[in-house]
């Protein structure tokens, strides 16, 4: 098995090759956030503009060691104030990613929301994780930890589809998606099973377009070929899912941090959806983390830009 290094190594490899990308640092006012951002200037992943107060962040580079030298940085007095100006300077063009740093995520999405103001397009907005756990064979999806608390039918809808659309631009082909429940059988008391079955017969007519869709299935089976198997499940995501879509936050907030810390996942977390991707990790997360998701992010964008160019060539 490779080491965590390794893993890592791997992860980041296929974003290196691209050219870094201008990214706006939202408040990075603790060692974490500063330390990952630089991180992913060091291996050339981003441009980044570090937005908060300069001389909180100045303090937190000396308390450890950090070096803002040739960074440009944006002096504003607050964290909303830093949300605020990053926006802006997506929506001028001046950046291509937004990177979250010490603010609250509600916070940073706020602004991100805000309807005159803000980075809304006509798709919804969405978190995905891009999870390397050393026990399954390929990456996995997991949706959506950190944005949808209890998302409706119609949310699940777009919540798939821009998981789906993420798998594929990280050269997924065709992604294998589970919807998750507790059973893999339809009970109309259970509306996580009721949802899962109308979007599977949604992805059947062409409604949800990309993926290969089943569920129900409880977690077990979908990640487990075995498991699947002695339920006599016949599926052709069982045991193979590439996307794990959880009934709502708290479930898939749970399985996120539980392969996180108990099974040893690197995790990397994208906000999708937007006019611009936005790296999006909890301010517990380490450096790592941050250097990760920012990998991710960037192989995103380059997939929307080069998408973009096509279609206007």
């Amino acid at each position: 098995m490779s080491t965590r290094t390794e893993r890592l190594e791997q992860l980041l490899a296929p974003a290196l090759s691209h050219q870094a990308l201008p990214a706006a640092v939202v408040h990075p006012c603790d060692e974490a956030s500063l330390h990952g951002a630089l991180l992913a200037r060091e291996r050339g992943l981003i441009t980044p503009i570090l937005v908060g107060p300069e001389a909180k962040m100045r303090a937190v580079a000396e308390r450890h060691g950090l070096d803002l030298r040739g960074l440009e940085i944006i002096d504003v007095p607050h964290s909303h104030a830093a949300a605020d100006r990053a926006v802006a300077l997506a929506r001028e063009g001046r950046v291509e990613l937004l990177m979250k740093g010490s603010l609250h995520t509600d916070e940073l999405m706020g602004a991100v929301l805000a309807s005159a103001t803000g980075l809304r397009t006509d798709h919804h907005v969405s978190h995905v994780f891009y999870m390397d756990v050393p026990l399954y064979p390929k990456p996995l999806i997991l949706t959506d930890a950190a944005i949808n608390i209890e998302p409706s039918l119609e949310e699940k809808v777009h919540i798939l589809q821009n998981a789906i659309d993420f798998a594929i631009a990280l050269g997924i082909t065709t992604p294998q998606v589970a919807i998750l429940a507790a059973v893999e059988t339809v009970n109309p008391r259970m509306r996580a099973t009721l949802d899962a079955a109308v979007l599977c017969k949604m992805a059947d007519r062409g409604q949800i377009r990309g993926g290969i869709v089943d569920g129900p299935l409880a977690f077990d089976n979908a990640i487990s070929v075995e498991a699947a198997e002695r339920k006599g499940i016949c599926s052709a995501v069982a045991g193979h899912a590439d996307i794990l879509l959880a009934p709502d936050i708290e479930s898939a907030n749970m399985l996120a941090k539980q392969l996180e810390y108990l099974a040893d996942a690197i995790t990397a977390g994208v906000v999708v959806g937007a006019r611009v991707p936005i790296i999006l990790t909890s301010r517990a997360d380490s450096a790592e983390t941050r250097l990760a998701s920012a990998a991710i992010a960037v192989r995103y964008a380059q997939h929307r830009s080069r998408a973009k160019s096509t279609l206007h060539s």
